[in-house]
């Protein structure tokens, strides 16, 4: 079980830092021919990276919320004052 948890958090964890890569190369002008646009290319680096981080970040939320470590701070529930 740990061993599918841990190639569930990796393969986000991979495309994210892919995506950190493709901006950096972006911002000093290192064009991959796969886009069509160095400006492509940075804006697909920022989705990827965006999409691996909020993947590892609910999948840790899920995880503390379902072993009650959040102590209500993001209990859905709650009415919004």
């Amino acid at each position: 079980m740990r061993l599918i948890a841990l190639l569930l958090l990796a393969t986000p964890g991979i495309i994210a830092v892919y995506g950190i890569k493709l901006m950096r190369d972006a911002l000093f002008g290192e064009f991959h021919p796969i886009f069509f646009h160095i400006a492509l290319q940075g804006a697909a680096g920022l989705l990827f990276f965006l999409g691996g981080l909020a993947f590892i970040g609910g999948f840790i939320l899920h995880r503390d919320r379902k072993r009650n470590l959040t102590k209500g701070r993001f209990d859905q529930n709650r009415s919004s004052k």
